[in-house]
């Protein structure tokens, strides 16, 4: 049998060709879904060169306390009543009468290993592939705070007005415009440092390879990036004999400051 243009040889052909294209066209479907995976990966991939990981370096050595910064970011998110995105606690501690204070400011620690991301049942939490920030895409979200539950740092709240989870995002929406988020252009002292982690040429990066830099349960391998110098992580629970401590904070008393 010939092969010419009406001949079963020939519309097998056909046939075979319109499904390597459309395998062509699923395998581009597949490789979309990647780059939503890639953004929720591994930090040993948010480590490869060129991957943008924004984060923030906080020398608390700088920091006065002021709370500039929490005012600031609930101005521009527009923050409600009752619930914050950002902080300062104050820790004071010492033996009499040599007692001092010490500030520690509190945000999204954008995790390269989110827990929140992980247990999202919709999948409305999730790490932008474009610079790492853990945003709550709230046309997603259910309100079911599973997130919030994973949270290390006890950083996200629902809002009590649109009824969703909410959180820092670092300020995505002036990041996007080349500015740096609003509590960095507010804070007095400079102490908070904004930028690409992984760039060896930004000021966060040259920062935190010169200077002995800390981070927040460290244990729970969420792997933060956001970074302190000089924190001290003394509470309650850990004071030595003798010691007074108290600290002033948002977090919920029950559980360790760090």
């Amino acid at each position: 049998m010939s092969e010419g243009s009406d001949s079963p040889v020939s519309r097998r052909k056909f046939l075979k060709k319109i499904s390597q294209g459309a395998a062509a066209v699923a395998t581009g479907g597949v490789a979309g879904g990647a780059m939503h995976a890639a953004a929720i990966q591994s930090s040993a991939d948010t480590g490869k060169q060129g991957k943008v990981q924004y984060g923030m370096l906080i020398d608390l050595r700088r920091c006065i306390g002021c709370q500039a910064c929490t005012v600031a970011c609930k101005a521009e998110a527009d923050v409600p009543m009752g619930v914050t995105r950002s902080w300062v606690e104050y820790a004071e501690k010492g033996l009499y009468p040599n007692v001092g204070r010490s500030f520690l400011p509190r945000l999204c620690n954008q995790c390269s290993e989110p827990h929140c991301v992980r247990v999202c049942p919709t999948g409305a939490t999730y790490k932008r592939p474009q610079d790492g920030i853990v945003v709550v895409d709230q046309g997603v979200c259910i309100g079911c705070l599973y997130c919030a539950q994973a949270c290390p740092y006890d950083m996200r709240y629902l809002n009590p007005v649109t009824r969703f989870a909410d959180k820092c995002d670092l300020c995505i929406h002036r990041v996007a415009k080349g500015l740096v988020p609003s509590c960095v252009n507010t804070c007095q002292g400079r102490a908070r440092i904004f930028g690409d982690v992984n760039d060896p040429t930004s000021e966060i990066h040259k920062l935190i390879a010169r200077n002995p830099v800390s981070v927040i349960r460290e244990t729970y391998g969420t792997q933060p990036n956001v970074y302190y110098i000089g924190l001290d992580t003394t509470d309650e629970n850990t004071k030595k004999p003798g010691q007074y401590v108290r600290v002033t904070t948002n977090k919920a008393k029950s559980k360790k400051r760090t």
